[in-house]
């Protein structure tokens, strides 16, 4: 009985700690430039793909895969990372604000660079005072998506994590 109570207790935590860090994300992409001008770009080359194919007379596939993997890139990295470190703290027993906080936000920040794969060939256009050969751009963008999990692992601790592990009176986690 105490399992299903922490896991309803968990989805709750989960559905309020991804708006949250949706709210964060969006935030984000308004007030830095670096981020503006990148989801301008994107915006604008998924405009010109639909419109493409508006003129050319064909349905607008382009813009329906274009919101498929927007969305599929928004579940990633905004529900999976507070998903992860909330099983891992259940199972491990974690409670600690670091865990959630700095794991949520360094899972989140790690993914893209994770899923595309670290090494990258070629060294044009990258600021000569960063050792690792990343832009600047990618490197805000990094902080960008640290902040975005850190909020939502926050959210995640202040609902569930606090509780993590704990067995009920008694000393066993199915009751008397």
């Amino acid at each position: 009985m105490h399992a299903l109570g922490r896991l309803i207790l968990g989805i709750f935590a989960l559905l309020l700690a991804v708006p949250t860090g949706l709210a964060v994300l969006v935030l984000a992409l308004i007030v830095d430039p670096a981020a503006q001008a990148w989801l301008a770009g994107g915006a604008l080359a998924g405009l010109d793909m639909a419109l493409s194919d508006l003129s050319a007379g064909l349905p607008p596939e382009g813009l329906v895969l274009f919101v498929a993997g927007l969305a599929q890139a928004l579940f990633v990295l905004l529900f999976a990372p507070p998903a992860l470190i909330g099983l891992g703290g259940e199972i491990l027993g974690r409670r600690g604000l670091l865990w959630y906080g700095a794991g949520c936000g360094l899972l989140t920040a790690a993914l893209p660079w994770l899923l595309r794969g670290a090494v990258r060939s070629g060294g044009g256009g990258l600021d000569p005072g960063l050792a690792s050969g990343v832009s600047v751009a990618e490197a805000r963008l990094t902080l960008i998506l640290f902040v975005v999990g850190a909020s939502a692992g926050l959210v995640y601790w202040l609902v569930a994590g606090r509780g993590a592990g704990l067995v009920p009176e008694g000393g066993r986690a199915d009751g008397p």
